[in-house]
């Protein structure tokens, strides 16, 4: 926590405004939508939902299709899930993991000749760093289909100078415990769409008619984010741009650290933005370094730090094993970053001390192998 955060959730218990509405979910709106340049914004009780009422809002249904990425958290497709409609997955460029242009413009290709246009198109921003969004936003525009912009892992991320998040027609963000600032559990949908939002805020409020009485002619969500959880929010978005910074300059110590062993390769920093490394992730070619990742993350674990695989594709996920899937080439990026890669602490809150702690065990374990085998 900043130390911000307690004044506004006092407020919010000195004002009995403990409900999912109330002043700091107004404000806290408001500051999100000012920080990123847009027009408006919800707060929500997670990015998921904030998906998949942005899903609703293009009437994404029963036997459509939406193209998403597939190297991402379950909970950017789920939603598709949700409306009834089939996800198709996009693989990733290596230029940035995000997004290959190349695949999606292949997809597109097929679906057009095949006369099944998807509904919309959701990209995500992995790990803190934007897709190539000028070159995904022309490819869709030729064919007519909307963009929802998965800026849940980028917020304080830009593109060309832009906020990692407005350049789609809808943008999300998620403040997940996990997440470079946190409400506990939350999400924010943004737009310069003040009428879609107006939507999404009816949706999300059960979609309660203005009647004296309950009255409801829509479906409606319990999606709306307490007053309390807002509070908190608006004191973590106080201290978000030193956050970014410290993520930063966390990245920058294993890259300098690290860098320089054969086969250790860093997510890379794509030149059209700047990323928040909101988590340090890399890749280590068996090959070269004579250590797989579960090696590694075992050797971490048995010091008690946690690290992880990167994500699990989704079109190789049992749950989305029946869906199609565009590779950037012949060569599955996705796939070939998931057996590689790994993510390492990247706290805001961790010192150098930890830091070292860490990276002294991978250099002993990949290190000590190498000499191993000379």
């Amino acid at each position: 926590m900043s130390g911000y955060e307690e004044q506004y959730v006092k407020d919010a218990f000195d004002s009995n405004w403990i409900a999912p509405i109330g002043p700091n979910v107004d404000a806290f709106e408001k500051e999100v939508a000012e920080y990123v340049g847009a027009r408006g914004a919800v707060a929500l009780s997670s990015g998921t939902g904030a998906i998949h009422l942005a899903l609703k809002l293009f009437n994404v249904g029963s036997g459509d299709v939406v193209f998403c990425s597939t190297f991402t958290f379950a909970a950017s497709a789920n939603p598709i899930i949700y409306q009834g409609a089939t996800p198709i997955f996009i693989d990733s460029e290596p230029e940035s993991w995000n997004m290959s242009p190349n695949a999606l413009e292949h997809a597109f290709e097929d679906a057009e000749r095949e006369g099944k246009l998807p509904k919309a198109v959701i990209v995500v921003n992995l790990y803190g760093q934007s897709s190539d969004m000028d070159i995904i936003l022309g490819i869709c525009k030729c064919y007519g289909v909307p963009v929802i912009e998965d800026a849940a892992e980028s917020l304080g991320a830009t593109y060309k100078g832009k906020a990692s998040g407005t350049l789609g027609k809808y943008g999300v963000y998620s403040f997940n415990g996990n997440k470079i600032i946190t409400t506990s559990g939350g999400g924010m949908l943004v737009s310069d769409d003040i009428e879609g939002l107006e939507r999404v805020r009816f949706w999300a409020s059960q979609s309660r008619d203005p009647a004296i009485h309950y009255q409801h002619s829509q479906i409606g969500y319990n999606y709306r984010l307490s007053n309390i959880l807002a509070g908190v929010g608006r004191g973590q978005l106080k201290v978000l741009d030193e956050r970014v910074a410290m993520r930063r300059t966390i990245f920058d110590r294993y890259r300098h650290a690290l860098s320089n062993i054969s086969g250790v390769l860093f997510m890379p920093e794509a030149s059209f933005g700047i990323s928040t490394h909101w988590l340090t992730t890399l890749t280590i070619d068996q090959q070269l370094c004579g250590v797989p990742v579960p090696n590694i993350i075992d050797a971490l674990a048995k010091d008690n730090i946690e690290s992880r695989p990167v994500w699990k594709p989704l079109h190789l996920q049992p749950l989305y094993s029946r869906c199609s899937y565009y590779p950037h080439s012949s060569e599955s990026i996705s796939g070939k970053i998931f057996e590689s890669g790994i993510c390492l602490p990247s706290g805001s809150s961790m010192s150098e001390n930890d830091q070292a702690r860490v990276i002294q065990i991978i250099r002993k374990c990949l290190l000590g192998r190498m000499q191993a085998a000379m």
